[in-house]
């Protein structure tokens, strides 16, 4: 017996003996690991400014944010941005005891060492947060992986010293992969849900929180794991129950829910105004290379966390987007129908092989042909390839088709497609409101507003009207003869006599000058631009916001140069600013990622004109809309003495404006003027030889003018914009004659419509 106590009290030693032993070599462990024998630990200065990747934010002007540029799309928020229910989910879900213990739940852990880690709770969102922060990811070796444990203990230790558990918490979601370029909280708000994660509801808590187990195995969005995505949701639901947080008839009622998800992504090329962000980016480049850090290093976009607040209207654009999208649908489909009886389509005016080159070109500028260029394939392997059927998504307008197509037929079916582009001017600040560059940024990245220029056909006619205005102080209400007129050899450099055609080839009488330019009447254009000289033309157009050099040729008269349609409506936008001239604005304010404002901007201004040669410019385009080329704004309008309908726009306010159609119906453009919105539209081909075969659909009016009006309609519907109905404001002591009483609406349909450059 006495044996056996003695043996008994052995085993009891020996116990013990590897109890304590094992302790202290933890301890000891511990203690190493908080030296930094591991690896080196974060440091004060770490803890307080953890290194981490930070989306810069755009912020519209209306507060919305419309974009980011990051490696990382990660944008913080804090503790008083996140709902309760999540909060709750989350520590009903991953660490019942946070509030109870100091970095380590020792209780967790003691339950995962007995049970060899099939129990779970080890790990606190205290050493999560560690992880995410400091260490690397978990090793698969299990002695690294120990010692990897020890240091996210130390540094979990090291943050419950130096934060609250509601800051712990904020930034343990704030460090987050959510997949789908949604990392942390708010951005996977925004992608998942749609919404502020202030903003979400109970189900969509727990969806968030059932992800941070394994967000690809439980991702709501991949079709494989949407079954997983939801039991793993109501396992939320059940632990939010057990933890006091919901009752059981909630938990129940909430399990039957179905899964339900707004996906929202936010890859560059996605959501609105893609195109003004990749201007804004070039933008940005320049700007970082100009204002270094005080240290001397450069801002990163990508990393930095800046707040870039912009000119930009979110409802604005997003009206100017929808009006693009169902204008251009619908006027493809009737340019689809025109091309079956085309035998060169999508081409016109072009043989075999300038349409070869025009493919050729089209392939050596893709980036399918820059990569194999650069991986230094043959030119032979190269042509195979793009002769070769493969699998790809290529766009329509009922939504990309998943189709087997060579990269070669792929760029011939794009050139089918018609383009198109519009931007919006707060005339007063210069602040642009609305930029669309193009129908679809992922399919057609060539923005439309600032990269290309394209001829700009009568829409230049009101810079020849206004010179002529502004330097000879001539009426609206003078009268020129409707004959052709011929600027002969040798005069401004001509090399041959030049006698523009009217594009209706009618000829004879007297017309006054308002029903000229809303007739688009060549002939006087011609003889007004030699009136001034060419050379004032250009001169005026550059100080209203041209910034193309033009040669001072009298063909300018007739549009017959190539701008860029934010040049365009940047100088329209002088004409409703009473004369003077406001540097177009995208950025109002920089900030950094502590809210410090690094730059403010202020716009540029110029007097161009005097307010009242502006606002005689303006009666003239009014005039376009009223009785011209761009009647068809109004409910209806009379054309050889017909009442002509189907033109339900319906305005009835004020609006001046000019249409513009180029040679061959290459180019339809629209301008359209309200006091405090201008709006410019561009719609062609990609190439010059891609365009309608008639006039009818072919005009500004029909191409161009109708996104205007669509785009309008919906900016009026919304209050909250305040755009304005009013007429524009005319100036006192007007001595310049405007009230044209002999001008009749019957010569002005005579005359409308007319406004190709040829």
């Amino acid at each position: 017996m006495k044996k056996q106590e003695t043996q008994f009290k052995k085993y009891i030693k020996w116990f013990w003996s590897i109890f304590l032993g094992g302790f202290a070599f933890v301890f000891l462990l511990f203690i190493i690991a908080a030296l930094g024998g591991f690896g080196p630990l974060p440091s004060f200065q770490d803890l307080e400014n953890p290194q981490s990747n930070l989306a810069t934010e755009v912020i519209s002007v209306d507060g919305v944010t419309i974009g980011k540029y990051a490696k990382e799309n990660r944008t913080p928020i804090k503790y008083k941005d996140l709902p309760q229910n999540l909060v709750h989910a989350l520590i009903a879900t991953e660490d019942e005891r946070f509030y109870e213990h100091s970095g380590i739940d020792f209780k967790g852990t003691a339950r995962a060492v007995v049970k060899l880690g099939s129990g779970g709770g080890a790990s606190t969102i205290t050493q999560q947060l560690a992880k995410n922060l400091f260490t690397k990811n978990a090793s698969s070796n299990k002695i690294k992986r120990v010692l990897q444990k020890l240091k996210e203990w130390v540094v979990a230790i090291k943050l419950e010293r130096q934060y609250t558990k509601e800051e712990i918490i904020a930034m343990y979601l704030n460090t987050q992969d959510f997949i789908f370029n949604a990392v942390g909280i708010r951005s996977a708000s925004r992608i998942y849900f749609g919404k502020e994660a202030k903003d979400l509801d109970v189900q969509e808590s727990a969806i968030i929180v059932a992800m941070l187990k394994n967000p690809r195995q439980y991702n709501p969005n991949r079709k494989i794991s949407k079954e997983k995505s939801l039991e793993r949701r109501n396992v939320v639901f059940s632990q939010m129950e057990k933890n006091g947080y919901l009752t059981e008839e909630e938990k129940d009622s909430l399990q039957k829910l179905p899964l339900k998800i707004n996906f929202t992504p936010e890859s560059h090329s996605d959501g609105y105004a893609t195109y003004f962000r990749s201007h804004l980016q070039k933008v940005m480049r320049d700007w970082v290379k100009n204002n270094p850090k005080p240290d001397g290093e450069y801002y990163d976009i990508f990393k930095d966390g800046l707040k870039i607040y912009v000119t930009i209207d979110s409802r604005i654009q997003k009206y100017a987007e929808e009006a693009v999208k169902e204008h251009m649908a619908n006027l493809q489909s009737y340019f689809f129908a025109e091309q079956k009886y085309n035998k060169k389509a999508p081409f016109y005016d072009i043989d075999k092989e300038q349409i070869d080159g025009i493919l050729e070109r089209a392939k050596r500028n893709s980036d399918r042909y820059y990569r194999l260029k650069a991986a230094g394939v043959s030119k032979k392997e190269i042509d195979k390839i793009f002769n070769t059927k493969t699998d790809m998504s290529v766009f329509s307008w009922k939504g990309n088709i998943d189709t087997i197509m060579s990269p070669n037929d792929s760029i011939k079916y794009y050139k089918f497609f018609l383009r198109s582009g519009l931007v919006s001017i707060e005339p007063q600040t210069g602040y642009i409101k609305a930029w669309v560059g193009g129908i679809d940024n992922k399919h057609f990245s060539y923005d439309a507003v600032s990269q290309q220029k394209r001829q700009v056909g009568s829409t230049f006619k009101p810079f020849v009207y206004a010179t002529a205005i502004n330097q000879l102080s001539m009426s609206p209400c003078e009268e020129l003869p409707n004959i052709r007129y011929t600027i002969p050899t040798g005069k401004y450099g001509l090399i041959q006599d030049w006698t523009p055609e009217n594009s209706d080839n009618k000829y004879g009488g007297m017309l006054t000058i308002k029903e000229a330019l809303a007739g688009s009447v060549n002939t006087i254009s011609a003889r007004l631009i030699d009136m001034v000289a060419p050379e004032n033309v250009v001169r005026l157009a550059k100080a209203a916001g041209i910034e193309t050099p033009i040669k001072p040729m009298p063909s300018i008269a007739l549009g017959a140069v190539d701008l860029s349609l934010l040049e365009m409506t940047s100088a329209y936008s002088t004409f409703a600013n009473k004369g003077l001239r406001v540097e177009p604005m995208i950025i109002t304010r920089i900030e950094d990622k502590n809210g410090t404002v690094l730059k403010d901007f202020t716009p540029k201004t110029q007097e161009v004109l005097s307010e009242e040669s502006a606002y005689v410019i303006i009666d003239l385009l009014k005039g376009v809309t009223n009785a011209g080329s761009g009647i068809r704004l109004r409910s209806n309008y009379t054309s050889a003495g017909k009442v002509a309908t189907g033109f339900p726009y319906s305005f009835t306010n004020p609006i001046a404006g000019k249409t513009g159609t180029t040679q061959n119906q290459s180019d339809g453009w629209f301008m359209g003027m309200v006091p405090n919105l201008v709006t410019g539209v561009w719609t062609g081909g990609e190439d010059r030889a891609t365009h309608f075969r008639g006039i009818i659909k072919g005009q500004g009016a029909t191409m161009a003018l109708p996104t205007w009006a669509i785009f309008m309609r919906k900016c009026y519907a919304d209050k909250s914009l305040n755009i304005s109905k009013d007429d524009f404001e005319k100036p006192e002591n007007v001595t310049i004659n405007i009230n044209c009483s002999g001008t009749s609406e019957n010569t002005l349909n005579e005359i409308r419509g007319g406004d190709t450059d040829f």
